[in-house]
């Protein structure tokens, strides 16, 4: 027994082959340790300390004294359960006022508990409604509420670029906001105070550095054309990506370049985060999709299945990718088992697409039409035809009342094929029925997603005069992004003059519910 305590004093010791002898209350080793103690230590003796420090690094932490201890932080843990505590006291408050609003019994001890637990019965279907919506279960209804806009209402520029912007997407605060142009122009803003602050690109040196890929010759320049960009559910990290290859890593809070994924042989053309992680998608022009740890700044996998170029992405919850090719074709990715689900555009070439929930989908196509898809089906469910044929909107010429659409078949008042009527973006409002799709005929339509005969139904458009490349909700669908250009995002086949290059926003008027909380 001795000698394991002779043993474990060596190792306290580090390692010397001298000890002092344990018993020596002498020892300047144990009067420095005494003075650093507090004063509750000093009953214990000597041996119940040596015996108490396994290793060198808990020799270090008494020694190191305990003025040098800081208080635990909080744990992740902890953070949400904070959270949840605050979220739930505001929903109790909120019913609390919507039950005296309805006028509550008063008076007795038994009317109060009959308060109370009415109370309780609404916060939980408040909760238990939050969290299917959020799940992407139970749908919004938001389409039904949305109001006719008033004369004056008109899309207002929110930030400037100097060419065509070729992205735009909200970070999920709803607040702040990120665009990208044909110049590289990256620009971070404000929707509120429309102030906006630009991320400057990194030398060659310090872009070779984090790992991007050197110009194929010596005397070519790396092109700063961004074509796609997206953010994380965090609102930590900015994905981008462009003609040059590479999938650009930029840290949001310092607006610095931090990292850049290579691998692919072609442009990239579109990104996409998936919902609640760091995981990164990449579709390009080499006709591969790519997975990355955004986190761990790594390669994952890699997915082959188009024929031609990818054009468009997107990612919910769930490990599944919805993208978009030239090859006709939109195909759903099921990563973890490996598979994946092809649907056939009947006619024409899909430019675009986006989740509805995790069981529908909607795309653009070139011909001006939108199709609305089932998993269930290999066919469209809906097909709205001549959805931004040109008619009286050519030219830019805008009537007051835009908000009916020609009917499906209907070819008169212009050409369906157009490069004006291209519906080159679509975007859906979060787990609800509104969507929204753009072209360069000059107006943003509002769709509703019925969910009896699984249908689109017309509401609104919007004049935009100019290719609407991006399209973006905010989550409460009371205001919609656009991001305008004079040419289109892929392209310079077509041009609209008298746009003006830049992020429009436009508000979206809706009739108040029964209870803020719903």
């Amino acid at each position: 027994m001795k000698k394991q305590k002779v043993k474990n004093l060596y190792r306290v010791r580090g390692g010397k082959k001298k000890p002092r002898p344990i018993s020596n209350g002498d020892d300047p080793f144990f009067e420095a340790n005494a003075k650093r103690r507090r004063k509750g230590d000093a009953a214990f003796n000597d041996k119940e300390e040596l015996e108490s420090l396994p290793s060198d690094e808990s020799e270090a932490e008494v020694l190191g004294g305990e003025d040098q201890r800081e208080e635990p932080e909080e744990t992740a843990a902890e953070t949400r359960l904070r959270v949840a505590k605050e979220h739930l006291e505001r929903i109790r408050a909120a019913a609390k006022v919507i039950e005296e609003e309805e006028g509550g019994g008063e008076g007795d001890e038994m009317n109060m508990e009959e308060r109370e637990g009415r109370r309780d019965s609404l916060v939980a279907e408040i909760l238990q409604k939050d969290q299917l919506e959020a799940s992407g279960r139970v749908r919004r209804l938001i389409a039904s509420r949305v109001l006719k806009p008033e004369p004056d209402d008109e899309f207002k520029v929110l930030v400037k670029h100097r060419l065509s912007v070729t992205a735009v997407t909200l970070a999920e605060d709803d607040h702040r906001g990120f665009s990208a142009s044909k110049d590289g122009t990256i620009l971070h803003w404000d929707v509120e105070s429309r102030k906006h602050e630009k991320y400057l690109w990194p030398n060659e040196d310090v872009l070779i550095s984090h790992y991007a890929k050197a110009p194929q010759t010596p005397i070519s320049k790396r092109s700063k054309n961004v074509l796609t960009l997206a953010v994380s559910s965090d609102g930590r990290y900015l994905a981008t990506g462009g003609f040059d290859r590479d999938v650009h890593l930029w840290d949001t809070r310092t607006r610095e370049h931090i990292q850049a994924f290579h691998g692919h042989r072609g442009p990239v053309s579109c990104l996409t985060f998936r919902q609640g992680t760091s995981q990164l998608f990449s579709g390009s022009f080499d006709r591969t999709i790519k997975l990355w740890n955004a986190e761990d700044r790594t390669h994952m996998d890699n997915l082959f299945g188009h024929q031609s170029e990818v054009l468009t992405i997107d990612c919910l919850h769930k490990e599944r990718v919805l993208t978009v090719g030239r090859d006709r074709t939109m195909r759903l990715w099921k990563v973890p088992e490996e598979s994946q689900l092809v649907f056939r555009a009947p006619a024409s070439s899909l430019e675009c697409c986006c989740f509805i929930n995790d069981s529908e989908f909607l795309s653009g196509s070139d011909d001006g039409s939108i199709e609305l898809w089932s998993i269930l089906r290999k066919k469209p469910t809906h097909i709205v035809k001549n959805a931004h044929a040109l008619s009286s909107f050519h030219e830019g010429h805008l009537p007051k009342d835009s908000s009916e659409g020609l009917p499906n078949g209907n070819h008169a008042g212009g050409s369906s094929t157009s490069v004006q009527s291209w519906v080159s973006s679509v975007a859906v409002c979060r787990g609800s029925d509104l969507v929204a799709s753009g072209a360069a005929n000059g107006v943003v339509r509002l769709w509703a997603i019925a969910s009896d005969d699984k249908s689109i139904q017309t509401l609104f458009a919007y004049p935009m005069v100019g290719f609407v490349n991006s399209l973006a909700f905010s989550k409460s669908g009371r205001f919609l992004l656009a991001g305008v250009g004079q040419e289109p995002r892929l392209g310079r086949w077509g041009r609209v003059h008298n746009a003006r290059n830049g992020v429009a926003v436009h508000s979206i008027r809706l009739s108040e519910e029964r209870s803020a909380l719903f």
